[in-house]
């Protein structure tokens, strides 16, 4: 098999000052942007979450910047010297170990404080562990809720998917492989069997999406490998037949701010009802009928 083309040399042009959130890869080397590389060729500085990580990425396209930890544990001593940075003109990137800065990652202290100091700030889009899953799952795309990680224990997990067991959306959490299983349980005993999928390892050598009911997820042996990066993906329950008294409260909130037309429209495409029924509803509700 060929090997793919090297890209091609780092543009020559000369980027504006300002805080620039650089996506990389969440696993294969080759998922960067050209853009990201441009970017990174360019800053005076690197804010990373790990050095030897970041570090393996640099080495990887032959970049030399200076890279400076940027976590959780450094960011407040961080910060000001970041600033100070940025107030002299210079172009800061800031990356996360996989993926898009800020996603479950520190980071968006430094972009509100860098806004507020009236600073320029620039998303360079990539790669993102929530948008992979979502593309492989096979579940609902339209409305999708990203939960981040659930907490460490059954009763906090259980209280939280209590929370968001109403949601109408595909919900989205990042777990670890030693609380995949245990998690998965909990999820089916709240949310009962949705379908659902499993995304481990995403872009990597071991990459494996797994798909069926969360109970059944839950049991799958597959899940007890010794590592991996988790993404759980849960589809949205059965929704209920709407009432004719929850089509006239939607009706009459939404002809707060559109015509009967639209607001027929609208609800119907919300409660799954029939919008010439609800034109007419909404007539009237006017008083045009």
């Amino acid at each position: 098999m060929s090997m793919p083309p090297a890209p091609p040399p780092l543009s020559d042009k000369l980027l504006e000052p300002g805080l620039y959130v650089v996506s990389t890869p969440i696993g294969n080397l080759r998922d960067i942007t050209l853009r990201a590389l441009d970017v990174l060729a360019q800053a005076e500085v690197v804010l990373c979450e790990d050095t030897r990580v970041t570090g393996k990425l640099m080495h990887a396209y032959g970049l030399k910047q200076k890279l400076i930890r940027y976590d959780e544990h450094e960011a407040e001593a961080a910060r000001p010297r970041v600033l100070a940075a940025l107030a002299r003109g210079e172009r800061v990137a800031l990356v996360s170990d996989a993926g898009t800065p800020l996603i479950s990652d520190p980071g968006y202290r430094l972009v509100r404080e860098a806004a507020a100091h009236g600073h320029r700030v620039f998303p360079i889009p990539g790669a993102s562990a929530l948008l992979a899953g979502l593309a492989a799952a096979g579940l609902p795309t339209d409305r999708f809720v990203f939960a981040g990680f659930p907490p460490p224990k059954s009763a906090g997990r259980r209280a939280m998917f209590e929370e968001l067991k109403p949601v109408r959306a595909t919900l989205v959490f990042y777990e670890g492989i030693s609380r995949t299983a245990d998690c998965l349980a909990d999820m089916a005993a709240v949310f009962g069997e949705r379908p659902a999928a499993v995304a481990r390892e995403l872009t990597k050598l071991h990459e494996t999406i797994l798909r069926g009911t969360l109970g059944q997820l839950a049991a799958d042996p597959r899940l007890q490998a010794p590592k991996g990066e988790i993404v759980i993906l849960v589809g949205p329950g059965e929704q209920e037949a709407a009432t004719e008294q929850d089509a006239d409260t939607a009706l009459a909130e939404a002809l707060t701010r559109m015509g009967p037309a639209d607001a027929a429209s609208e609800v119907a495409k919300a409660l799954g009802l029939n919008r010439r029924e609800l034109y007419r509803r909404a007539l009237e509700l006017k008083g045009e009928k």
